[in-house]
């Protein structure tokens, strides 16, 4: 087995849709947060697409998704 060069990291990437009523910013806010519950060493999140969802009613639901990297510790 290598030896671990000092300093190097593996990082993994999922993808999530994080929604609000509110704003853009809480729907990729309430994302991380919800994650953050399971996941430790989050490290970035990138918004890759942001979009509304329009209700019969004419209410709004604000998505982003966004692409979540985490520290990968292998245990």
């Amino acid at each position: 087995m290598a030896k671990k060069e000092k300093g190097s990291s593996v990082y993994k990437v999922i993808e999530l849709v994080g929604t609000s009523s509110d704003s853009w910013a809480d729907a990729a806010r309430n994302a991380v947060k919800s994650a953050s519950k399971t996941l430790r060493d989050i490290r970035v999140a990138e918004v890759s697409k942001l979009d509304v969802k329009v209700g019969k009613d004419g209410a709004m639901m604000f998505r982003a998704k966004m692409k979540l990297s985490f520290k990968y510790h292998g245990d």
